[in-house]
């Protein structure tokens, strides 16, 4: 199977997802969260949304990571936002065979989830840049974030059987 992108705004539950479907897939999983820059970080933390100079790095550098285990013959789980196209072909271009898993729901149910989270450097109230600056990928597989996240991976696995 190819590698995934499991993308979404903050909240809609990525990171959760992506382990889940990296488990069931014997895959490697990457967490884009863990390669951002200090300085992206720090301006996450402060409720400065990025810009898309701040995220070209972060991108070359996730694109660098699924070339490497792709050339190991390893197939990749990424959780990463990718909001933009722009973004999602800095991650295609890497030439690794990429399916995306886009994981929306309802800004308040995202909104609540995020208001739960501790310990996370993404601030609720970066909620609204980041729906402001999604592009909706028109060529993904949608994961209705309602359902529990064991069923969104059963359901991808459905339509998305291993080679």
């Amino acid at each position: 199977m190819s590698s995934v992108l499991v993308m979404g705004v903050s909240g809609c539950g990525k990171t959760t997802v992506a382990r889940l479907l990296a488990d069931r897939m014997g895959a490697v999983f990457l967490d884009a969260d863990d390669y951002h820059p200090l300085a992206n970080r720090t301006k996450m933390s402060a409720g400065i949304a990025l810009t898309d100079e701040d995220r070209w790095v972060w991108l070359d550098l996730l694109a660098s990571e699924l070339t490497a285990y792709h050339s190991l013959d390893q197939t990749v789980v990424l959780a990463c936002s990718a909001l933009k196209e722009a973004h999602r072909q800095r991650l295609h271009a890497s030439g690794v065979p990429l399916r995306t898993l886009y994981l929306c729901g309802e800004r308040d149910l995202i909104a609540a989830r995020i208001a739960k989270r501790a310990d996370h450097f993404m601030p609720a109230s970066l909620l609204e840049s980041q729906l402001a600056a999604l592009e909706e990928p028109q060529d993904a597989w949608r994961g209705d974030v309602t359902l529990e996240p064991a069923e969104i991976v059963k359901r991808f696995l459905a339509d998305h059987p291993a080679n």
